[in-house]
């Protein structure tokens, strides 16, 4: 099945943009840039949507508003009101067990501690695609809060961007439903020495 719905996870707000805990957010925001897709209120889903057409597919873009902790407020609606199946969602959210500069694309499996997933999965179930952009884990999980609530620095976030602009890369494969290749291109991303 191809993507029809690409969701960014994040915290709403000016404060939080450039937080590594917004990752999912600089996904969707430089693909509506790059598209020319207006993202717009949508109080019916608690967050900010889209729609448009990205590299020939018809897709929907969302941001929820709703705080991480309560991603599946407005993801949950969405999926249900345009009968959105699990393979043909694809989350972007920031990922604390791979490091900055590495991305991975992920079909099912557990939340792994990520609030916005573990709001969202006991819902509509785990089988759906996720892109986990690698924010790296700063030691203990004491300061693990602080770390996705933080800037990246400024090595970090090159490593970042990098990450996501090899997935943006390997994007057609995902939306012609071209999963497995897409893996592989994304799940084979190495910054370059």
């Amino acid at each position: 099945m191809a993507i029809k719905l690409i969701v960014g996870l994040g915290n709403p707000g000016q404060q939080y943009m450039f937080t590594r805990h917004n990752a999912g957010f600089w996904f969707v925001h430089h693909l509506a840039q790059q598209f020319n897709i207006t993202l717009s209120p949508d109080k019916k889903f608690h967050g900010v949507t889209g729609r448009g057409h990205i590299h020939g597919s018809d897709v929907r873009l969302l941001m929820p508003l709703t705080f991480m902790n309560k991603s599946g407020q407005s993801v949950v609606p969405m999926v249900n009101f345009y009968g959105i199946k699990n393979d043909e969602l694809l989350i972007v959210h920031d990922e604390l067990d791979i490091p900055a500069g590495s991305i991975k694309l992920k079909t099912d499996g557990g939340h792994g501690g990520h609030n916005g997933l573990r709001d969202i999965t006991p819902h509509i179930g785990n089988d759906f695609h996720r892109l986990r952009v690698g924010i790296g884990h700063p030691g203990h999980k004491s300061k693990v809060s602080g770390h996705v609530l933080s800037k990246a620095s400024p090595d970090e976030q090159i490593a970042i961007d990098s990450a996501l602009t090899a997935a943006f890369d390997a994007l057609p494969l995902l939306l012609d439903g071209e999963v497995e290749k897409a893996r592989s291109q994304i799940n084979g991303f190495k910054l370059p020495e």
